[in-house]
Parts: structure tokens; C-alpha cells; sequence
């Protein structure tokens, strides 16, 4: 049996901070029957999906797999549609410190998480990473895919989208600059444990995140599908890791065409031994 739904229905839960027995008095079913959607066991009664999509936020197509993808990727599909490189090819300032913080002379596994068009899991492998990248967004691989191929580089890319993509391999580096805003607030832990756990001791985490202030209002605030930190929350998941650096600072942006300002939190940790 396919299980998208039960996916589909396990990841809102979570993203709504909900348990399977706070869904099932919801929407007055047995824990059990919940349970059971999300193994892939059994499907919702069909009287019972509206009241689901209601709980969980979500539209019927969307509980149901038919949208959910296409609409949580579509701005950046047709971002990317327009010639060039919409995020240009330079490389990020974070990039550099990741190389002071772990040079490339071991060639160290680097997973580049939610890589856009691919301009730093490029930059990383043209300078002696061992690169693996991922982005929801087809058109944006495709264009990493030509970035890497015109630079000489070697990038092992794959489509898949960061809500739904676990870690069941170890890396050295994990890398992700601009997208963990995507992430709802119940799913944050489980997937940044899943990074953590699947992080070699002594390695590092470079990571930034958009943050909530009530004097900064942006275009993508009125977003579906966009859920901005708690200042000061990223670092909190590092409480056992050495923090090695981390700021919050406010910038100037133009994405979009509008000029307008954001608060971001970056952090570089380090995996201990225990």
C-alpha cells in the first residue's frame, strides 16, 4: 500500500506539535487508528478527511499527496525558470568559514541541505569536499547539475524535499544557509536530531535561520509554508555540542525585487565525543 498519506498526515501532526492521541480525540478516532494511517496499515474514512485537513491546516489535495509537493516548490520553480542563476554563482561568506573551521585536506563528506541552484556545494567540491546536495526544486538541480559540469566539479545531487528526507548515512560537514524557515516548529527537533545523530564526532554544523522580530516585516512573512525561528532558538538545539561561533544580525535584502530587511541567526557547532 502506498503511504503517502499516512506521510503526508504523520509530518502535518508534527508540524502542529500534536501527539497521535491529540489527533485521534480531534478528529474522534482511536489512537490506534491513527497509528495505523501513518504505518500505512490502514486510510481514513472518507467522512473523516475534512475534519483531518481542518486539524492539521491543510487542504484535502494536500492530505491527500495529489498538491503538497508542488505548492510547498512552486516560487522557487518559477524563480528558477529565468535565465542565469537567480541566487548568482558566489559562493556564501559561510562557505569560507566552514573551510577555516574544517579544511578540505581529508577530504571531508559534506551534505549541503536544501542546495538551491548549487553554487556552494560547487564551491565546496571544486575546493576538495566530498559533496552530496539536495533541493526540492528540479529546475534549480538541473542548474547546479550544469553549474557543477562547466566547473569541473563532482556533486552527488538528488531531488527530495528537506520535511520528508532523512539521514540514513554519516557525514563529516552539514550545511544548510537560507531554507530551514521551511521547517514547521514541531518538526525541528526530529530533524535536526536526525542531522545530529548522523554527524561523525568532531564534526560540524554550519547552519543559519530567519528570525521573528516584530520591527521587521518581509514579503515572505505573508507566505504559506514559511515559519520563522524564535531568536536565539537554533542554538538551543546545540546545548551538547560546542557552539564555535554564532550571531544574530539584521541585513538588507532584495529577493523578490523589494527591498526589504531580515533578522538571521548563524551558528557553527561542533560534534564532542561523550
Amino acid at each position: 500500500m502506498d503511504n503517502q498519506i499516512g506521510r503526508n498526515i504523520h509530518a502535518l501532526r508534527k508540524g502542529q506539535g500534536l501527539t497521535q492521541e491529540e489527533l485521534a480525540g480531534l478528529v474522534n478516532v482511536s489512537f490506534q487508528a491513527v497509528s495505523k494511517w501513518e504505518n500505512g496499515n490502514s486510510l481514513p474514512d472518507v467522512a473523516v478527511l475534512p475534519k483531518l485537513a481542518n486539524v492539521l491546516r491543510c487542504s484535502i489535495d494536500q492530505l491527500m499527496g495529489y498538491a503538497a509537493e508542488r505548492q510547498r516548490i512552486t516560487d522557487y520553480e518559477e524563480r528558477y525558470k529565468a535565465d542565469g542563476y537567480y541566487w548568482g554563482v558566489q559562493p556564501s561568506h559561510m562557505c569560507y568559514e566552514v573551510m577555516k573551521l574544517r579544511p578540505p585536506a581529508a577530504a571531508p563528506r559534506l551534505l549541503d541541505v536544501a542546495c538551491g541552484e548549487g553554487k556552494n556545494a560547487v564551491f565546496f567540491a571544486r575546493n576538495g569536499y566530498h559533496v552530496t546536495a539536495f533541493d526540492a526544486a528540479a529546475l534549480g538541480l538541473d542548474k547546479a547539475k550544469r553549474l557543477a559540469e562547466a566547473a569541473g566539479a563532482e556533486v552527488n545531487f538528488f531531488q527530495a524535499n528537506l520535511l520528508d528526507f532523512r539521514l540514513d548515512s554519516e557525514f563529516d560537514i552539514i550545511f544548510c544557509s537560507g531554507s530551514l524557515h521551511y521547517i514547521p516548529p514541531g518538526l525541528r527537533r526530529e530533524i535536526l536530531g536526525n542531522y545530529q545523530q548522523h554527524t561523525a564526532e568532531g564534526g560540524l554544523h554550519t547552519l543559519n535561520v530567519f528570525v521573528r522580530k516584530p520591527f521587521l516585516v518581509t514579503p515572505s512573512d505573508l507566505r504559506a509554508g514559511r515559519f520563522k525561528w524564535v531568536s536565539g532558538e537554533l542554538f538551543s538545539y546545540y546545548a551538547d555540542w560546542l557552539i564555535a561561533f554564532c550571531e544574530e544580525k539584521i541585513f538588507d535584502c532584495m529577493s523578490g525585487g523589494t527591498p526589504h530587511k531580515h533578522c538571521m541567526d548563524t551558528l557553527y557547532a561542533v560534534k564532542q565525543m561523550v
